[in-house]
């Protein structure tokens, strides 16, 4: 049975700062974020969907909302999530992502970055907004996203992520631009484990990898491995995951490293073409602990499966033309709070695409979606 409407509690939406002036304000800010968020989870994409959403359900808004001057227009809502400090909805979205996993012990944590292809702006020179999001793997959530000027500096975006975390018993999965030192010895340090893509960004690392697979085989030197093989669409996966224990010399300058990876990836194609990739990884997890190991690289990429591949496919967010000040990333933050909401939903059966359009369809299923929200 849901809570009423009127029922839902707001808390986070009503404790964001409002950056306008008193003389200004027409609409409350409140107002202004529950008709958004509810607009994106129900298949909005630009502030004119907001608006055209907003008129449709003014009656049931009115609801809940005080609306003290109807429906804000485009404009507004554009001009308001411009100015919006997004550490504010950061910390919405953070609010929530508690409510539902309250803690990260056991929870794999893929660390990934994506550019927003559509917020660049030639005429200005504005560069693509890039964003470094974190995203829990086994609850299907964004716990966090950090915004940097590109590709490049994830580097130095992904320890200020961290830090937003609590990594008590989680482990952080990282693609290669997250194998440092300096990355490692934080999540230990924070108390998670790591397992971090290695390749020629670290030279000498991946040589020492390649070095102890190659010179130890046959020799007996304890290699445990686990194979998979997966088909999908007429194509066919087959993985080896071979884990050994870290040699010596890679010990010595990394923060508790327990083991290596050697991921062999062999693929057949619908027209039996064949593929071959081999991918080394480093882990502060024991190398005993192989299926884990396995799991664990494999579950990385639910970060570009189910949230990257999923924002660009059911958000369209490469194509959001949505650009001036803070709103390219507040939006983001939208997006990624109503995918978060929508993916704990377990009464519907429906893709996401289709969950979204019952939102914007049918009332009770988007009162559903904000019962998730509210924590009701």
């Amino acid at each position: 049975m849901l809570a009423p409407t009127h029922a839902l509690s707001f808390a986070g939406l009503e404790a964001v700062a409002d950056p306008r002036v008193d003389r200004n304000k027409r609409h409350k800010l409140v107002d202004i974020l529950v008709i958004a968020l509810c607009g994106f989870v129900a298949g909005c994409e630009t502030w004119v969907d907001v608006e055209l959403f907003g008129n449709a359900k003014w009656k049931w808004l009115a609801q809940f909302l005080a609306l003290p001057n109807g429906i804000p227009s485009h404009d507004t809502f554009g001009r308001v999530f411009a100015l919006l400090d997004p550490q504010q909805l950061a910390g919405v979205l953070r609010q929530f992502v508690q409510t539902v996993t309250p803690s990260l012990a056991g929870e794999a944590v893929a660390i990934d970055g994506k550019t927003v292809a559509g917020s660049a702006e030639k005429t200005t020179a504005k560069q693509a907004l890039h964003l470094v999001s974190a995203w829990a793997t086994q609850h299907g959530v964004v716990l966090g996203q950090v915004a940097t000027e590109d590709h490049s500096n994830e580097i130095t975006a992904i320890p200020k992520l961290l830090q937003l975390l609590d990594l008590r018993g989680a482990t952080v999965t990282i693609d290669a631009m997250g194998c440092q030192k300096a990355i490692a010895r934080q999540v230990r340090e924070q108390g998670g484990d790591y397992v971090l893509a290695v390749k020629d960004n670290q030279k000498n690392l991946a040589e020492a990898i390649d070095l102890q697979m190659r010179r130890t085989r046959g020799k007996g030197v304890q290699r445990r491995k686990v194979q998979t093989r997966e088909k999908n669409h007429g194509r066919t996966d087959e993985r080896t995951y071979t884990v050994m224990a870290a040699p010596t010399p890679v010990k010595r300058q990394w923060t508790d490293v327990q083991s290596i990876v050697r991921v062999c990836r062999r693929t057949t194609d619908v027209q039996g073409k064949k593929s071959q990739e081999v991918r080394d990884f480093l882990s502060s997890v024991p190398e005993n602990e192989v299926e884990r190991l396995a799991a664990l690289v494999r579950g990385h990429w639910g970060i570009e499966n189910q949230l990257h591949w999923s924002l660009d496919v059911t958000f369209h967010e490469d194509a959001s033309r949505i650009r001036q000040g803070h709103a390219p990333e507040n939006a983001a933050l939208l997006r990624r709070l109503a995918l978060s909401i929508v993916k704990q939903d377990t009464r519907y059966s429906d893709s996401l695409r289709c969950k979204r359009l019952r939102a914007g369809w049918e009332t009770t299923a988007l009162e559903h979606f904000l019962t998730i929200f509210a924590g009701n």
